[in-house]
């Protein structure tokens, strides 16, 4: 009997063991179990096959008492070897450790510097963030003496004021608009006439207003876009229409006291069929001389839109390389038939939009990677700014002049993943002399234990950290900035968050003990508060109703102050 259920067990066992084992290795095992019948009854109970060079632990035993694979003749386990040796998850090798520690980032030093892609240091010790101005030299100045020399010195020139005006940092957080978009902000526009209305765009195409002095006063029209809003422009001749520019391939004509949006460009009328063939706009702007706007899309290709009949003039002009993105369009501001485009295929280029040809750009500007935006200085337009995927700031200051190789390039942290907004540097538009510019940054820094993220104000003509504003309050990433046209107010988008910053007032320092800067926090459709004063960071698609063709989201009214100052380290 003992012998017969060994057969079994045996039996079993044979169906679990590899395919490649011949039915007579199979019958040995048999034969030699049923042979030895001393002790029958304990080898039953411990199961134990013998006769074969490796002992195997039967599958009805717990799992822990099977031997390892390792084990040796007679059922002596191998050795076991404890490594306590660091070991990087970045290269895999020993001796060192990379990621956080605390609120603070250790690259692997077998790689590149994250920040300037150099190697032989790490982030952490790389020279631009102890001094961005490292290596920073302007380009010396070439006087051409051609015609359009002189006349940038006649006529441009003198519009540049040469007395440097005091400059204000806003570096005060003063309220802010928690959870407003259901979606991270992807772009904001101050009101051309309404100085204190704030619009804002999400990547589910959801746009925003907010009259951030009554802070209550918000409206959100979700029925513009199916998706990414992308960039904003207001009509000049009627403030109270603004242009829009999606992924879903238009372009819209909003009114935004209804919320109602008449469509001026469809590039995709037969609807999705693959991404092969689906066009998204990125680049738009205004040519206010002539009533025109340009539009850019996704494979590389400029439109021209009549704003006043609303038709498209011409065929598409192929002005980056074909199946590239076109990420923006900025006309000068002096001259508006001047347009700057920047691309994914890693270049900027300056054209003439009186006689477009593909190949008949003025300059191709090269960049390492992927130019994120460009943008002429915004008083005189004699200057360039790009803003680069390899953590570079370019600045050109003469248009007219050598245009091979930027005057200057600032190493700034703006390398991001693809779940962030794209990083703009952009110019101060109050700023006369034309050298200041602000954008958000990527790596974070420890401020008293915790990571934030600060936004820049960078001086482009030396390359100079101008000030960084963070507030502990805020923790994410801010990526979207956008600097008031006439008050010093800064608005910054982080996440699905609007936060608007002051300067800090001049006061006595035992005053500002005694009365603290109260923030106050107005929360939008997106968040939820919980009974322990915490907010849900959920993203309901349906917590603003249900579908229509104007939709306005319900004004919240609830409202929460937090005292407390915002940091700024000049």
């Amino acid at each position: 009997m003992a012998a017969t259920a060994r057969a079994r067990f045996v039996h079993n066992r044979s169906r679990r063991r590899a395919a490649d084992e011949s039915s007579d290795e199979q019958q040995d095992a048999s034969s030699s179990s049923s042979s030895d019948d001393d002790g029958g009854d304990e080898e039953e109970e411990e199961m134990e096959v013998e006769g074969s060079e490796e002992e195997e632990a039967v599958a009805d035993e717990p799992a822990a008492r099977e031997p390892p694979a390792a084990a040796g003749r007679g059922g002596r386990k191998g050795p076991i070897t404890i490594s306590l040796k660091k070991v990087c998850k970045v290269c895999k090798k020993t001796g060192h450790e990379a990621g956080f520690k605390g609120a603070v980032y250790i690259d692997c030093p077998m790689k590149p510097c994250f920040l300037c892609k150099m190697p032989g240091h790490t982030t952490l010790t790389c020279p631009h963030r102890v001094a961005m101005e490292h290596g920073v030299i302007p380009a010396p100045r070439r006087n051409t003496n051609t015609s359009l020399d002189y006349v940038f010195q006649s006529q441009v020139k003198g519009k540049i004021s040469m007395v440097k005006p005091r400059f204000l940092v806003p570096n005060q957080l003063e309220c802010g608009n928690i959870k407003f978009h259901q979606r991270r902000v992807t772009c904001l526009e101050f009101h051309p006439t309404k100085n204190n209305v704030l619009l804002s765009g999400d990547k589910k195409g959801l746009l925003g207003i907010w009259d951030y002095v009554k802070l209550h006063e918000k409206i959100t029209y979700d029925s513009v876009h199916s998706c990414i809003l992308n960039s904003m422009k207001f009509d000049t001749a009627n403030d109270g229409v603004l242009y829009t520019a999606s992924s879903d391939g238009t372009i819209s004509s909003t009114d935004l006291d209804t919320g109602i949006g008449s469509p001026l460009l469809n590039l995709n009328p037969d609807g999705w069929s693959g991404p092969s063939t689906w066009r998204m706009i990125y680049g738009m702007d205004l040519n206010t001389e002539k009533g025109l706007l340009l539009v850019a899309d996704s494979f590389g290709f400029l439109y021209l839109l009549d704003r006043r009949s609303k038709e498209r003039i011409g065929q598409p002009i192929l002005i980056h390389k074909k199946g590239s993105k076109v990420t923006g369009l900025h006309c000068n501001p002096a001259q508006p038939e001047v347009l700057l485009s920047s691309g994914n295929d890693h270049f900027a280029r300056i054209w003439d939009t009186r006689k477009l040809d593909p190949k008949s750009a003025l300059a191709s500007l090269a960049h390492g990677r992927v130019v994120n935006s460009g943008y002429f200085s915004p008083r005189s337009g004699n200057k360039i700014m790009t803003t680069c995927q390899d953590n570079r700031i370019r600045v050109w200051d003469y248009i007219f002049g050598n245009l091979e190789s930027p005057s200057r390039e600032i190493v700034h942290s703006h390398d991001f993943n693809r779940h962030l907004t794209p990083f703009k540097a952009e110019w101060d538009p109050k700023d006369y002399s034309e050298t200041v510019a602000v954008i958000g940054r990527y790596i974070s820094e420890n401020y008293n234990g915790v990571a934030l993220h600060p936004i820049d104000f960078i001086d482009t003509s030396t390359g100079k950290l101008l000030a960084e504003v963070m507030d502990p309050d805020i923790t994410t990433i801010s990526p979207v900035n956008k600097l008031h046209p006439q008050d010093e107010i800064l608005a910054t988008g982080s996440s699905r968050s609007i936060f608007i910053w002051k300067p800090k007032s001049d006061i006595d320092p035992t005053e500002e003990r005694t009365s603290q800067k109260v923030k106050e926090y107005v929360y939008g459709s997106g968040s939820r508060k919980k009974p322990n004063g915490k907010h849900d960071n959920s993203s309901d698609d349906d917590s603003d109703g249900g579908g229509g063709k104007s939709k306005k989201a319900k004004k919240t009214r609830f409202t929460h102050t937090a005292k407390g100052k915002g940091k700024s380290k000049a």
